[in-house]
């Protein structure tokens, strides 16, 4: 996402390299293009404009180090303004009550249903919530089967009543049903349309009435732009909602939505998604939004993903196997499982600072370790735990299995060995230096 404006804004920075130091002249044709990047970003005029005008303030006003380019000082104070442009700081969700209600509203085709089951699953796994989901879209003959998938998929009940077409009913004997199953949370999925309309704004707002939710999250399919943000003001001044979520940012989505919707709203965003899978949905945070639109990458993100698949258990049993150099290919594709279970691959490498931008023109899919997992599955189990009895013979049988080469299955078993070893000197004592001289005679 915001690959077109991080390149746009690059551009832009680099007009000030090589000038000693920021003037209103060499100033003025820098914003003038980080303007027009904005603008072409789908952003709103009036937004880009007040944007540019403060960092111009801002970075006329800076005293700027010797240490310091202009060009970095001006990396710096838009950095800062995008962080506050789109919020400041995180805004969390409010769950409080018996149970916590939260309201799900949104144009039709906006990931609405969808992003009820990745809020359902994260509130389960993650905060130990016990969520149900209510079917409150009696209208789109699939919505109420699409959540009951969902539901399956993470593991939460949900409550229909197929032969109901009132709304507000569902909703309140679904607050009965959530109080007597000592259900925490009820996440509750309404009906949307194609465009707004008085009969959908007038269903809402009675299900609002109805059960005075503690949140109210918008729902905005940010690939429309600055129909987003025309939306959301719409259903602000109906709803006064809560939050703002943003999906199908994995989409071709020039990131508008993202830089304009709370300053026409005045409310947060509070939850991205980016992709279909529940697992797709983060926290919104404007600092890390902020790094990943200047191509600064996301590490903090990367390492919450490696953590919420990290097994402490495993992990010491595979330190113990390390050390005495007995790991192998069975534990190698139990780690090759756990990148898999964090997310698309090349999303991942983009996260990793000075990576986004190398890898931007590459077809990297989520296929990427399927070579590797099947050659590995072309083993027997004596081959997978004791790699040394694999000759030549073994080779070409594993090949054969696995639709590979020879000249992969040696390369494979190569990066393997390499890999052991490093792993070895590591755990070992001394073992950076033991790495160190390693890597130095290679």
């Amino acid at each position: 996402m915001f690959e077109n404006l991080t390149d746009r804004l690059e551009r832009s920075f680099k007009m000030l390299k090589g000038q000693g130091r920021i003037t209103e002249i060499n100033i003025a044709e820098t914003l003038k293009d980080v303007r027009r990047a904005l603008l072409d970003a789908d952003v709103n005029y009036k937004i880009a404009k007040n944007f540019t005008d403060t960092v111009k303030e801002k970075a006329l006003g800076q005293n700027v180090l010797n240490a310091v380019k202009p060009s970095q000082m001006m990396v710096k104070i838009v950095h800062d303004e995008l962080v506050s442009l789109m919020g400041g700081e995180k805004a969390d969700i409010n769950l409080k009550g018996n149970p916590g209600i939260v309201l799900v509203a949104g144009l039709q085709g906006s990931g609405k249903t969808t992003f009820c089951g990745k809020l359902a699953r994260m509130l389960k796994s993650k905060n130990a919530k016990n969520p149900m989901l209510v079917a409150g879209d009696v209208y789109r003959p699939a919505a109420i089967e699409q959540l009951k998938v969902l539901g399956e998929q993470a593991g939460v009940p949900v409550y229909t009543e197929e032969d109901n077409r009132n709304p507000v009913q569902i909703v309140k004997r679904a607050i009965r049903e959530a109080k007597n199953s000592g259900i925490d949370v009820l996440i509750i999925d309404t009906a949307g349309r194609l465009a707004i309309d008085r009969q959908m704004m007038d269903e809402i707002a009675s299900i609002k009435e109805a059960v005075s939710p503690h949140e109210i999250l918008f729902v905005v399919d940010s690939m429309t732009g600055q129909d987003a943000v025309n939306t959301a003001k719409e259903f602000n001044d109906r709803l006064d909602f809560d939050g703002v979520v943003l999906t199908k940012l994995d989409g071709d989505t020039r990131g508008g939505a993202a830089l304009s919707i709370r300053g026409v709203v005045n409310k947060p965003i509070k939850f991205i998604g980016s992709g279909e899978k529940l697992d797709a949905i983060e926290l919104f945070h404007p600092d890390r939004m902020a790094d990943r639109i200047l191509g600064m990458g996301d590490i903090v993100s990367l390492v919450e993903k490696a953590q919420e698949q990290y097994d402490e258990r495993e992990a010491a049993l595979i330190k113990k196997k390390i050390a005495k150099n007995q790991f192998d290919f069975n534990d190698f594709i139990s780690q090759i499982r756990q990148i898999k279970k964090m997310g698309n691959v090349k999303d991942l490498m983009a996260m990793i600072p000075g990576v986004g931008k190398a890898i931007k023109n590459l077809d990297i899919d989520d296929d990427a370790f399927k070579g590797i997992e099947a050659i590995i599955h072309s083993m027997t189990p004596d081959e997978r735990s004791n790699p040394v009895i694999i000759n030549g013979s073994r080779r070409k049988r594993i090949a054969l299995g696995s639709g590979t080469t020879v000249q992969e299955v040696n390369q494979l078993l190569k990066q393997f060995n390499e890999t052991r070893k490093m792993m070895k000197a590591v755990s070992g004592r001394g073992g950076a230096a033991q790495l160190s001289n390693m890597l130095r005679t290679k």
